[in-house]
């Protein structure tokens, strides 16, 4: 399974204890994931919803028995509407109960008159913070995402619209979370690209095994990048202390070869042989041949000497 979906496994386990933050989950569930239709004549609601995320209609079940003690299932024998390239199944609900459902999600008032169905959940079920919570983790199962964290930090929420969209990053920022909003084709994307901000987010959610597991992959990404950046780093300084080292040796030979390395100083003369005998050495080694010891500084002294006398020589 991909990350998303063992998310959204865990999560469809969490339904608010209180009935208000139930209220939150199941109106999110509604807007995204449900139409009413009305009969023209008998003026009769009724509900159809989507069945291609199994998770969003488990927690939609498992909402309508905890809130109110309503046992229900999808009517498959029923016909389906195809409504902007979806298509809903009929839920078996008996009239009057969804009215009492839909006026306890705000969805309709008193007089039955229904609500300008913009995808916004009523703020009335959004006052707490505990509500705000079933709000995101119900938004979540119903059209969010999170690539795999091995790859990329991305998490996402795909909205119907725009005013869908912005109660989201409202609710979001009343977190400390920044999301931002792209559209996308038809509909319009809010999401997250810092993996602390993901962390947070599951946090907030009550995700914690998925959290878990993603603070376990973002400590063993960043080992491995720590790791990656340290062997690139000493394989650049072998690399360079390689080159140099190949650029002494040709130094000292061309010496050897058109002044001769007796005639140098000393200083100069112990260098060169150390060099000679150990061309693979680092400057700090090649000051631990000569006798007494000379520091970095020096030997890069003594070889830059002999650099300046080569170039000297060649003219």
């Amino acid at each position: 399974m991909s990350f998303s979906t063992d998310v959204k496994e865990e999560l469809i386990t969490h339904t608010g204890k209180a009935r208000h933050c139930q209220l939150a989950g199941l109106a999110v569930i509604f807007r995204m994931e449900c139409i009413l239709e009305k009969d023209p004549q008998s003026q009769e609601l009724s509900l159809f919803m989507q069945t291609d995320n199994v998770f969003s209609v488990r927690k939609c079940f498992t909402i309508l028995k905890k809130a109110f003690n309503i046992d229900t299932d999808i009517l498959e024998t029923e016909r389906e509407l195809h409504v902007n390239g979806r298509y809903y199944k009929k839920v078996d609900l008996d009239s009057g109960i969804l009215k009492t459902i839909l006026m306890a999600l705000k969805e309709i008032d008193g007089d039955g008159t229904l609500r300008v169905p913009n995808g916004v959940v009523s703020p009335l079920l959004l006052r707490s913070q505990c509500c705000k919570r079933a709000f995101l983790r119900d938004l979540f199962i119903c059209s969010g995402s999170i690539s795999d964290p091995t790859k990329s930090y991305h998490m996402e929420f795909v909205c119907d619209n725009e005013d869908q969209a912005h109660q989201l990053l409202d609710v979001l920022e009343d977190f400390s979370i920044k999301g931002r909003l792209i559209p996308r084709k038809k509909y319009y994307v809010v999401y997250l690209k810092e993996g602390e901000e993901i962390v947070d987010l599951l946090n907030i959610m009550e995700a914690h095994v998925g959290l878990m597991n993603l603070e376990n992959l973002r400590i063993l990404k960043d080992m491995r990048n720590s790791v990656n950046r340290r062997v690139n780093c000493e394989t650049a300084n072998i690399a360079k202390t390689a080159t140099a080292a190949s650029r002494q040796l040709d130094d000292i030979m061309y010496i050897e070869q058109h002044y001769g390395i007796a005639k140098l100083s000393e200083g100069l003369r112990a260098i060169a042989e150390a060099r000679l005998e150990h061309p693979e050495a680092t400057l700090s080694e090649l000051g631990g041949y000569l006798r007494p010891p000379v520091g970095k500084s020096g030997v890069n002294h003594r070889l830059r000497k002999l650099s300046e006398l080569a170039d000297k020589l060649r003219g």
